[in-house]
């Protein structure tokens, strides 16, 4: 191992793995899990006190879709489209999130407040279709629901 320097944090995630077999993935887990993404200069101090190539964290990084390369929006936005879901209406959901937030699965709005998934279940199938926002669960949405849903979300307006 190199002597780079870590911030506290990463340090003590790779203290926490060091001399276990398949450590990288579990590092990278945990800096997800810190970060909710691997940030860059992250993964480059990383390679650097590990001692291996940045090619090969971003082969980990990039093979597993559980890893994001940037930082998520504020709000995770998520619409299930499990079999229940599908057969109620929920790629309609889908399509109208898009429409609205501008932006496609496993992408963050511009203005990183919100994070739109596509997830296979959520496990309210008797409620569907339903889309789920952060840990709220929102049942029988319909298309016309979506903005409404959306904008309880919106950012408060800054007083000037």
């Amino acid at each position: 191992m190199h002597e780079e320097k870590l911030s506290v944090d990463i340090e003590n995630i790779v203290k926490k793995w060091e001399g276990k077999k398949g450590s990288l993935i579990m590092i990278l887990h945990d800096i997800q899990n810190l970060y909710g993404y691997v940030p860059r200069a992250t993964s480059l101090q990383l390679a650097n006190y590990l001692d291996v190539p940045l090619a090969r964290i971003y082969e980990v990084i990039t093979f597993y879709h559980f890893f994001k390369l940037t930082p998520p929006g504020k709000h995770l936005v998520q619409v299930c489209m499990g079999t229940a879901c599908y057969l109620k209406g929920a790629s309609d959901l889908l399509h109208e999130m898009r429409d609205l937030l501008g932006v496609r699965e496993g992408e963050s709005t511009k203005d990183g407040l919100f994070h739109l998934e596509v997830v296979r279940c959520l496990g309210c199938c008797g409620l569907a279709p339903v889309i789920k926002i952060d840990d709220k669960v929102y049942s029988k949405v319909t298309k016309d629901h979506v903005a409404d849903i959306l904008a309880e979300y919106e950012p408060e307006e800054v007083a000037k």
